[in-house]
């Protein structure tokens, strides 16, 4: 895609969208979260079968907020997305006792948390990049290997992540667009004649 673009457009700047950078750190953040949960549930299973097999009610402990372990870690996916300001009182309580039973996932949420503020802020490129490299030595001293993919994600595209913060362009109105023509595509349950689709595209879009 990126020769195509370059071909098709080769006096174009061409940015690497933001979405896919913090989606990599989330899917990354929710890894080390999936880990635990798997862990947490082999635990629970084994407590069930030794209860069962001693014709025993199992004692699986409960939290503070009420949640098994398992229950927790599961609980927990969507206020990994969040920032803080955005969490509700029981998710605030949930990740209080989640981050203190899981520091590795406080230290990867924080690290998400991070690059989403790198984003948000308002500065420019130079300060962006090097909030930016800050950033990236943060991440490599975190020892995850679930974020190596990032780390050479942002290696290859270093230049096209940068020049968001030029005039902070996304894909967004792209999306969108692509969004309508699939929409209107699925309506007719399908496409025969390109040449009168694309017409019919132009007149509704154009």
């Amino acid at each position: 895609m990126k020769l195509i673009a370059k071909k098709s457009f080769p006096k174009a700047i061409q940015v690497t969208d933001r979405f896919h950078v913090q989606k990599l750190t989330l899917e990354a953040l929710q890894e080390i979260r999936i880990k635990h949960r798997w862990e947490a549930m082999d635990m629970e299973n084994q407590l069930i079968l030794k209860a069962k097999s001693e014709n025993k009610i199992p004692n699986i402990k409960l939290l503070a907020n009420g949640d098994s372990l398992k229950q927790l870690l599961a609980r927990s996916r969507y206020l990994l997305y969040k920032s803080k300001e955005k969490w509700t009182d029981i998710q605030k309580e949930r990740a209080q006792i989640l981050f203190e039973l899981y520091p590795e996932i406080k230290t990867a949420y924080n690290l998400s948390q991070q690059l989403r503020s790198i984003y948000n802020n308002k500065s420019d490129k130079n300060v962006a990049m090097l909030k930016l490299a800050h950033w990236y030595k943060k991440v490599e001293e975190s020892g995850f290997k679930n974020f190596n993919i990032l780390l050479n994600t942002i290696t290859l595209n270093y230049q096209s992540i940068l020049n968001y913060f030029d005039n902070r362009s996304t894909n967004a109105s792209a999306e969108s667009f692509n969004a309508k023509i699939k929409a209107f595509r699925s309506q007719f349950r399908g496409v025969r004649k390109i040449v009168f689709f694309l017409f019919r595209l132009s007149n509704l879009f154009g």
